[in-house]
């Protein structure tokens, strides 16, 4: 598995920084690939317009993890208008190498960010 991944990739499979569920989250975003069988959950923390924590749960192959973890350190810290300008590309391209399957993966996660900032905006 480790020559079709970068070592950045397999590292944020293997040892997620960011996995778990925030207490009492700010906005949530649920995101899946009915395809593929995986399951995202993006969980944020605001305050005064940036993303203060950003935790994930996912259920699905070793890129969905690291891509779900990658999503989360280029998203915190960040305002929230910055974050949403973060591309499934700016993922695949810091984790290095995917599995041209497996791209779809940074897009989903993406994609449950995006759910999450509408989620906390939209209350």
């Amino acid at each position: 598995m480790s020559n079709i991944y970068s070592e950045k990739a397999m590292d944020h499979f293997l040892n997620p920084r960011n996995m778990g569920k925030l207490d009492d989250p700010d906005g949530i975003g649920d995101v899946g690939n009915p395809g593929c069988g995986d399951l995202m959950t993006i969980y944020i923390k605001v305050d005064e317009d940036k993303i203060k924590d950003i935790k994930f749960k996912t259920l699905g192959c070793a890129a969905a993890i690291a891509t779900s973890d990658m999503i989360c350190e280029l998203a915190k810290g960040k305002v929230l208008d910055d974050a949403l300008k973060i591309t499934f590309q700016d993922v695949v391209d810091k984790l290095g190498k995917l599995p041209p399957s497996k791209v779809h993966c940074a897009n989903l996660a993406q994609k449950g960010l995006k759910e999450a900032i509408n989620d906390y905006r939209g209350k």
